[in-house]
C-alpha cells in the first residue's frame, strides 16, 4: 500500500471514529458554557447505543433507531437535570452513579439482535477528491447532520438570546439571577441538549458504524468528549479540532496493525485515552473554562 493510500485509509477512519464524539461534543459544549461539567454524557451516549439497537430491531429501521438513541440521551438527561438542578444533589455523584446505572442496565438487557446499519451516502464528484474525498464525502449518511447542528450549535450559544442567558448561567449565575434570568432552568435545558447530541452520537455508533450493541461499546468515549471540550479551550472550533484528534488517536490504534506496523497491542488500546489524560491535565490548566462551571447555583448563597 502507498504512503498516499496509507494516510488516506487513516484519515478516513479518524474521520469516522471522531463522528459520534463530535455529535456528544456539541452537546457537552453547550452544557459547559452553561456551567453543567455532564459527567453523564458516557451514560447517555451508552444509552443512546442500547436503544438505538432496540428500537431498530423494534422497528425494523436503524433510522428509526436513532430517534431512540435521542429519546435514551434525553432521559438520562432528564434524570441528571432533575437531581443537580432541582434537588441541588452534587452533579459530579450524579453523573458518575448515572454511569453505571446505564452500564449495569445496558450489560443486564443485552441484546442479541441482527445486524442493521443506516445507508452510507457517497457524494459524486467530491468522493473522489484524493485523500480528503473519501473521508468527508462517503459516509454513512446522519454523519452530514453535523453540517447543520454545527453552525446551529454556535448560533445558539453564541447569537441568541437563550445563548446568552445560558453563557451568563455558567460565568455568573449571581448576577445572571439577579436580571431575572432562571439559572437553573437554562442549565436544564442545556442539558437536555446535551441528553440529545449525546444519545445521537451513541445511536450513531451503534447503527452507523458497527451495526449492533455491545457491552460498555462506548468504552470511555464520554470521557474522551469532556476531554475533547477543555482540549478546544470551551470554544467550538477547539472542541471540533480535540474530537478530530482522538478520532485520528484511535484510527491509529485501528489502522497501524492492518498497514504492518508492529507496536505494543496494550500501548495502542490506552494511546486514545494516554491522550485524553494528557489533554484535561494540560489544558485545564492553561485555558480558562466558565467561571462557575460545576459550581451549584442555589438562589440566595454566594
Amino acid at each position: 500500500m502507498s504512503a498516499v493510500d496509507s494516510v488516506e485509509l487513516i484519515l478516513a477512519s479518524a474521520v469516522r471514529l471522531a463522528v459520534p464524539l463530535a455529535f456528544a461534543a456539541l452537546g457537552e459544549w453547550i452544557a459547559e458554557r452553561a456551567g453543567t461539567l455532564n459527567i453523564s454524557v458516557e451514560g447517555m451516549m451508552l444509552g443512546g447505543a442500547f436503544t438505538a439497537v432496540a428500537g431498530a430491531g423494534l422497528t425494523g429501521s436503524a433510522s428509526a433507531g436513532l430517534l431512540f438513541g435521542v429519546a435514551a440521551g434525553l432521559l438520562v438527561a432528564f434524570v441528571h437535570a432533575c437531581f443537580s438542578h432541582r434537588l441541588s444533589v452534587n452533579t459530579y455523584v450524579v453523573g458518575l452513579t448515572l454511569n453505571v446505572l446505564v452500564l449495569g442496565l445496558t450489560s443486564f438487557l443485552l441484546l442479541k439482535t441482527e445486524s442493521r446499519q443506516v445507508d452510507k451516502l457517497t457524494i459524486p464528484l467530491l468522493s473522489d477528491i484524493p485523500v480528503i474525498g473519501p473521508a468527508l464525502f462517503d459516509q454513512r449518511w446522519p454523519a452530514y447532520l453535523l453540517a447543520a447542528l454545527v453552525p446551529a450549535a454556535w448560533w445558539l450559544v453564541r447569537r441568541s438570546r437563550w445563548g446568552l442567558e445560558a453563557r451568563a448561567a455558567g460565568e455568573n449565575p449571581q448576577s445572571a439571577d439577579v436580571t431575572g434570568i432562571d439559572v437553573n432552568k437554562r442549565r436544564r435545558q442545556a442539558l437536555m441538549l446535551c441528553g440529545a447530541l449525546a444519545g445521537l452520537g451513541g445511536a450513531y455508533l451503534a447503527v452507523a458504524e458497527v451495526g449492533t450493541f455491545n457491552q460498555n461499546m462506548t468504552a470511555g468515549r464520554g470521557y474522551m468528549v469532556i476531554a475533547a471540550v477543555i482540549f478546544g479551550g470551551w470554544t467550538l472550533r477547539g472542541t471540533l479540532a480535540g474530537v478530530l484528534v482522538f478520532g485520528a488517536a484511535d484510527a491509529m490504534r485501528l489502522a497501524l496493525p492492518a498497514l504492518g506496523y508492529t507496536l505494543n497491542p496494550q500501548f495502542l488500546v490506552a494511546s486514545p485515552y494516554i491522550l485524553a489524560l494528557i489533554a484535561m491535565t494540560f489544558f485545564a490548566t492553561t485555558r480558562r473554562g466558565p467561571a462557575a462551571l460545576g459550581r451549584p447555583f442555589v438562589r440566595g448563597i454566594t
